[in-house]
């Protein structure tokens, strides 16, 4: 004789595994192509590049020009192979409090764009758009975060930086091991969100967390469906949040206009535990990196939402919404 409740629990454990697998082969199918691209680009100098044609720009928001190497690396990278290049970088430029604050807050809105778009465009979303949104929101949040210190004469203290990470292992053999490192993560977690989300909304404190926020969601943009997805990328990162969305999208649960606000807010203020603790310990303060970020992250949303609504339908086709996943 079953026990019903235990019964139920295998149902649910193996829902949650086979939609864990579809997720994360419609992720792994964007990261792994995108992951050796980029080191190849790597290698052949191409971020380089691009951080000496970004040093000009670093000028706009009161950093030096070897800063660009810095964010160009988080651009084409992750968070993690930029704040290598500032530990390299860093030690010489003589930076500030606010300063790196400014970079921080730029890093965190702006990285990892060929993954993390590529990921929204599956989800509907217009690829352009959202690295044209990220890139573009950065450097105007890095502008008014720099003007706001400046004006107050805050945080102009000599920076120090709590930690150095150790250098990456240059080999392929090295680079392998740590991209397959970060998709078994990738797919536990997801795993482990889609079990929680399902525990979450029997119990009804989805309901009741949807409920809360919907004044402000509705603000923004977003639908109730929409919502706990949300809240699971500004939590945790994109990649998941992203990936859930982009599985709401495909059963057809999600507008497009919800998923391109959603995944605007996202794009602009996620993962707000990981990525906001590791800026901290290069030296960003919470003013720009978790306050900052966020106020804007709404501000940006609230004005996205309100111009898809006046935008006509073949202007938003063209210019904001990818193919349909």
């Amino acid at each position: 004789m079953s026990i019903p409740w235990l019964r139920d629990l295998f149902t649910l454990l193996g829902e949650c595994l086979r939609q864990a697998v579809k997720t994360s082969h419609a992720l792994f199918r964007i990261i792994v192509p995108i992951a050796i691209g980029v080191r190849l680009l790597e290698l052949a100098g191409v971020i380089d590049l691009f951080g000496r044609l970004l040093a000009p720009v670093m000028a706009l928001v009161g950093l030096p020009g070897s800063m660009g190497l810095v964010w160009a690396t988080t651009l084409v990278t992750n968070i993690y192979g930029g704040m290598v290049v500032f530990a390299g970088v860093a030690p010489g430029a003589g930076l500030t409090v606010a300063q790196v604050t400014v970079l921080a807050t730029m890093m965190l809105i702006a990285h990892a764009i060929p993954v993390e778009a590529s990921i929204a465009r599956q989800a509907g979303t217009s690829f352009r758009a959202m690295a044209v949104l990220r890139i573009g929101g950065a450097l105007v949040a890095g502008f008014l975060l720099n003007l706001a210190y400046l004006a107050g004469n805050t945080l102009q203290q000599p920076n120090t930086a709590l930690w150095t990470p150790p250098p990456r292992d240059p080999s392929w053999l090295g680079w392998a091991g740590g991209e397959a490192r970060n998709l078994v993560y990738i797919f536990l977690i997801i795993l482990t969100l889609l079990i929680l989300m399902r525990l979450l909304e029997r119990i009804g404190i989805i309901t009741g967390l949807t409920r809360l926020l919907r004044p402000v969601l509705t603000l923004l943009g977003i639908s109730d469906r929409a919502a706990p997805l949300a809240i699971v990328g500004m939590t945790l990162g994109l990649t998941y949040g992203g990936g859930l969305i982009i599985q709401e999208a495909r059963a057809g649960q999600l507008s497009r206009h919800d998923v391109f606000c959603a995944l605007a807010l996202l794009g602009l203020c996620h993962s707000f535990i990981e990525d906001t603790l590791l800026m901290l310990v290069i030296g960003g303060h919470l003013s720009g990196t978790l306050a900052g970020r966020t106020a804007f992250a709404l501000t940006a949303t609230y004005l996205i939402a309100r111009l898809l609504r006046r935008l006509p339908e073949p202007v938003l086709e063209r210019w904001f919404f990818g193919r349909r996943p």
